[in-house]
């Protein structure tokens, strides 16, 4: 074999797994893309059933009740903290202790 010929080759196997690279991501590109689709779609029914299940409800009643969400989500927000906290203090305690 020529020089010319090896590189022709080295050129051409190169140029092979570029494609075949290439074909694989289109395939997972197109799996994404159809998984992508369902999921909106299951969304955009939820979204509609969500939409007829407000339409009946009391616009003031709805605001009460995402304040009230609000001041839970808060006190959960204050209560993890403190958990944090104290997990924190213990495992320096634990540390401490394996000094």
């Amino acid at each position: 074999m020529t020089t010319d010929t090896v590189v022709m080759q080295t050129d051409l196997e190169r140029l092979t797994e570029r494609v075949e690279k290439a074909a694989a991501i289109v395939t997972q590109l197109r799996d994404e893309r159809g998984r992508l689709e369902q999921e909106r779609n299951e969304l955009a029914s939820k979204l509609e059933d969500l939409e007829r299940t407000l339409q009946g409800n009391d616009a003031a009643a709805l605001v009460q009740e995402l304040g009230q969400l609000r001041k839970e989500q808060r006190e959960w927000q204050t209560e993890r903290r403190d958990v944090a906290s104290r997990i924190e203090a213990l495992v320096k305690k634990l540390e401490r202790l394996d000094s």
